[in-house]
């Protein structure tokens, strides 16, 4: 029989945060940051950090007899741009080929629905 969990990643420019929970979401089961497994902070956001972090998680759960996964993705959202950092397709990429199966993946990115204002003023940021 195999178990299934779901996987959070948070990827911005910064810093890459995965979690992994149960099904519904309440208990905790593995978490690991880009921090964690580079010496540089300034590559913890990287690709290479998300790469080696989803290694990590995979294996966390490998001990606790996970094989599937529901991934669910997000980058910073609200008023910033809507695109996610560079982590995330590194990180699933990494899950697939540390042997997890993934069944679903979903971009749960929040969307602004005309809130508060962008940074940078009236005539945008000048270089």
């Amino acid at each position: 029989m195999s178990r299934k969990a779901i996987v959070n990643i948070y990827s911005s420019y910064n810093n890459v945060l995965m979690t992994a929970t149960d099904l519904t979401g309440a208990e905790t089961i593995a978490k690991c940051s880009g921090g964690q497994v580079v010496k540089s902070s300034k590559d913890s956001g990287g690709q290479f950090a998300a790469t080696r972090a989803a290694e990590r998680l995979a294996d966390m759960l490998k001990e606790k007899e996970f094989t599937q996964v529901i991934v669910r993705y997000r980058g910073p959202g609200g008023n910033k741009s809507n695109n996610t950092g560079p982590g995330a397709q590194a990180a699933i990429r990494a899950m697939t080929r540390a042997g997890m199966t993934i069944t679903r993946i979903e971009d749960v990115t929040p969307i602004a629905h005309d809130g508060t204002k962008k940074k940078g003023g009236r005539r945008g940021r000048r270089v």
